[in-house]
């Protein structure tokens, strides 16, 4: 039996949430996505909307990633006090932290999990920054947006910061597969663990 949840981390466009929603179908598990409850689980502990703009405005993109933090930190916390079954994916920067402090709570309340899988293109940083920023940047073109140098910066950071590494139980490198070729590696790592 594979132990529940199965939580995707890694940098954004990574495909976190699509090889997570795959997994689950093929489970029959419901998909929980950080990235849709972080507003709520922030709001909590006094999420200030008006001064994360504010300090975008003076400090840019870097300023306003010090600035969540500490929210995503309790976010992860509370979704996994909320979530003991499925299919979890967070958010890119819900992995990464520079504070020791916050990066030690994170990695307490994951330490009970048996599949915490981060998804990278490649071994090779360097090129899976560049993978991610060009699948990132395509993405936004279709929706009609420029990528902003500041986003594609912060993904740098979160493909080279080790958080991801050190939070993870099982690193899978995507590039030149499908998200089915991603999902059925994902299955059959856990079945070669003893899941079934």
């Amino acid at each position: 039996m594979i132990n529940a949840p199965i939580i995707m981390i890694g940098p954004m466009s990574a495909g976190k949430s699509t090889v997570g929603g795959l997994l689950a179908e093929k489970l029959g598990w419901p998909q929980y996505s950080l990235d849709e409850k972080r507003w709520d689980y922030y709001k909590e502990i006094g999420y200030d909307k008006a001064v994360a703009a504010k300090i975008g405005q003076s400090e840019g993109m870097a300023g306003v990633l010090r600035y969540w933090k500490p929210f995503e930190a309790h976010a992860v916390i509370r979704m996994l006090a909320e979530h003991t079954d499925g299919v979890i994916d967070f958010g890119a920067g819900h992995s990464v932290y520079e504070d020791e402090t916050l990066f030690r709570r994170v990695q307490a309340a994951l330490a009970p999990y048996q599949y915490v899988i981060l998804l990278l293109p490649s071994p090779n940083l360097d090129e899976s920054v560049a993978i991610l920023n060009q699948r990132f940047s395509e993405v936004l073109a279709q929706e009609g947006i420029k990528p902003d140098p500041g986003t594609l910066s912060a993904n740098e950071h979160f493909v080279k910061h080790p958080s991801n590494s050190l939070l993870a139980k099982i690193t899978i490198y995507t590039n030149d597969k499908t998200p089915e070729e991603t999902c059925a590696e994902i299955l059959q790592h856990i079945a070669d663990d003893g899941g079934e």
